[in-house]
């Protein structure tokens, strides 16, 4: 039988066929032995070992669209990245790096940010003047109230959309809004040190109707990108190919160089100067560590 994994715990894998039945799966010795872990997303080849208990084993993984380290999944069409407008106030240096690691995957992204209701439209001018440049999309919405469901419906129809950010932005909750049925655990925010209590455990799909599907993940709080050449880092920020051209030094870095339009237009507000910041931030952190593979 041909399946998808939309679950795994400890082993375990929950896989849905046709019909929308579904099975409790564990992956053959031969994945371990070649190195291989299956991911939620994955479409498997299985066989059904005890009908009445609808448990099985997963015989093959099917070729993959691409794969996500993290969070680890398979075959998405796109993440949608969320943060909180303010109650966090939002990460931007996290978020840039969330974006050149989906960017180096090649998986498209769309950033929400969340609590819209507690913000002025000052600040929401401010955040989404960060990113018109960078080519994502940005939009807000406030779970509270309901509000940006139905554009973020328009945006997951047709496609396998994970959900991705830090705790305590609202993740769950969204999920919940667009999909009561998934029924996820909310946690509150610590009023204390301003993070949010970790909900999801694990990641899982859930499936909204016949060709799209939802997945939630476990926050993060942290991002390393010690796999990306420094000097291959300002490729993830697309707002610097149209003036790159320009700078004096066909091989210019955007950082120290003499006659660097980039950094000319960072100065004009043609750039972001979040973005370029966050961009000088990781330029130098990826530079140690290559100097210190060295």
């Amino acid at each position: 039988m041909i399946g998808k994994i939309i679950k795994g715990v400890a082993g375990l894998y929950t896989v849905i066929a046709e019909g929308d039945k579904t099975f409790e799966c564990k992956a053959k010795g031969v994945f371990r032995k070649n190195g291989i872990s299956p991911l939620v997303g994955d479409d498997v080849e299985f066989e059904v070992t005890d009908p009445l208990e609808n448990e099985g084993n997963i015989l093959k993984i099917l070729k993959r669209r691409n794969e996500l380290i993290r969070p680890a999944c398979a075959n998405i069409d796109q993440v949608l990245i969320v943060f909180a407008a303010a109650d966090p106030e939002p990460n931007y240096n996290l978020l840039d790096r969330f974006l050149v690691l989906m960017m180096k995957q090649s998986v498209s992204a769309v950033v929400c940010f969340n609590k819209k209701d507690i913000v002025n439209d000052e600040k929401l001018s401010v955040i989404a003047g960060n990113y018109e440049a960078s080519g994502v999309k940005v939009i807000f919405t406030s779970v509270l109230y309901g509000e940006g469901a139905e554009e973020i419906k328009k945006i997951l129809k047709g496609k396998t959309t994970i959900l991705a950010g830090p705790s305590g932005v609202g993740k769950s909750s969204m999920m919940n809004m667009l999909f009561p049925d998934a029924g996820m655990e909310v946690g509150e925010l610590s009023r204390k040190i301003k993070r949010g209590k970790q909900t999801t455990r694990h990641t899982e799909l859930v499936r909204i109707d016949d060709d799209t599907y939802l997945c939630d993940s476990p926050g993060f709080s942290s991002i390393y990108l010690n796999d990306i050449e420094f000097k291959d880092l300002k490729s993830f920020f697309p707002e610097f190919a149209a003036y790159s051209q320009d700078c004096r030094f066909l091989s210019c870095n955007h950082i120290n160089e003499p006659d660097c339009a980039v950094k000319q237009a960072v100065s004009d507000g043609k750039i972001s100067k979040s973005r370029y910041g966050n961009y000088c931030l990781l330029y130098d952190e990826l530079k140690k560590v290559r100097k210190y593979k060295e």
